[in-house]
């Protein structure tokens, strides 16, 4: 433990009987000199895997039953659902042979048109569990297919919260990138920089690659500043993080692009479906699409239209966050 950590932890001593559920597993861990807390400085410090294990007397003599629950925004574009979506979903299930692994989707909205479109129905996080509840199943490691912890992170964080008293034991995992190197930990902003290089091309002399992202009005949208920082400090020249609903917006990287004399561009979606926002908002041909509006200002532009599923590299870093999750139920 790092002196920052022992320093961290030694601050939640209070005068509270440490009777509650465990806190993070995956990350920090309370001083062994610390023997009470609050329960709000408890949930304050749960940091990286969020693990409760439940004490009632009830839960106690239930066997543990275990499952997965894989969430994810989700999308109506079919075809791109199995590339990315489904396939993460396979190699979680591939590394956890025998475990019953259940796919659930926040938007209603696609819930609704894919069971109208489809006749597929796709459960809420919520509904997941209440199924699960019902089968019996006590223990839940919950998976999130989110890039970074932003509002969609956020909604399943409070899943975990709102359900977890429901169950023997319950795990959150971090989304794709949430530790940043710091405190002996991974740096796994370089390690999606990586992995998505391994499908996306650098770009050549004259030329960029704009990286879109989605964006979120929560803080956590800085994550876009911290992957422009990284991308330059590892040599990804004329490489530009920009979002659809954030900052920085293509506004804001187009005189970087002119300053660069950039001339041919590659549109490169940064999330988890190529669906909507890469078709349309990136790549569309209507009149306020990125590519329509870099092509008037005198740019040469191509779209790279893949999620970020349909990379192995990508999959492999899910199944590692699965991994992580799924340990803390083990309690390793």
């Amino acid at each position: 433990m790092t002196k920052w950590q022992k320093l961290l932890m030694a601050s939640l001593a209070c005068s509270m009987t440490l009777s509650f559920p465990t806190a993070a597993d995956a990350a920090y861990s309370l001083n062994p000199e610390v023997t009470t807390a609050t329960d709000s400085l408890l949930t304050a410090s749960q940091i990286g895997v969020l693990n409760y294990e439940n004490t009632a007397p009830e839960f106690a003599k239930l066997p543990n039953k275990d499952a997965i629950v894989v969430m994810s925004f989700g999308t109506t574009y079919k075809e791109n659902r199995s590339k990315t979506i489904e396939a993460t979903v396979k190699d979680i299930e591939k590394s956890h042979p025998g475990v019953k692994v259940v796919t659930a989707f926040t938007s209603h909205i696609i819930i609704d048109r894919i069971a109208k479109n489809e006749g597929i129905n796709y459960p809420t996080p919520e509904q997941a569990l209440e199924n699960l509840k019902a089968e019996g199943y006590t223990r839940i490691a919950l998976v999130s297919l989110d890039v970074i912890p932003g509002m969609e992170y956020e909604y399943k964080k409070a899943v975990f919260h709102n359900y977890k008293k429901n169950f023997k034991k319950m795990t959150f995992a971090t989304p794709l990138m949430y530790w940043q190197g710091q405190e002996e930990q991974a740096d796994d902003v370089e390690d999606f920089i990586k992995a998505l290089f391994t499908e996306v091309k650098k770009p050549a002399k004259n030329s960029a690659v704009l990286l879109m992202a989605h964006g979120t009005p929560q803080p956590a949208n800085a994550y876009y500043s911290v992957i422009q920082a990284k991308l330059d400090e590892m040599g990804y020249k004329n490489v530009f993080v920009y979002t659809v609903e954030g900052w920085p917006n293509l506004e804001t990287v187009i005189p970087k692009l002119k300053a660069n004399k950039i001339k041919n561009i590659t549109l490169v979606p940064i999330m988890m479906v190529a669906g909507d926002h890469a078709n349309n908002d990136m790549a569309g041909d209507e009149e306020d699409s990125h590519k329509t509006i870099l092509t008037k200002a005198g740019f040469s532009v191509s779209a790279y239209l893949h999620g970020l599923g349909e990379n192995k590299a990508i999959r492999a870093l899910y199944v590692n966050r699965a991994n992580d999750a799924w340990n803390a139920l083990q309690g390793k």
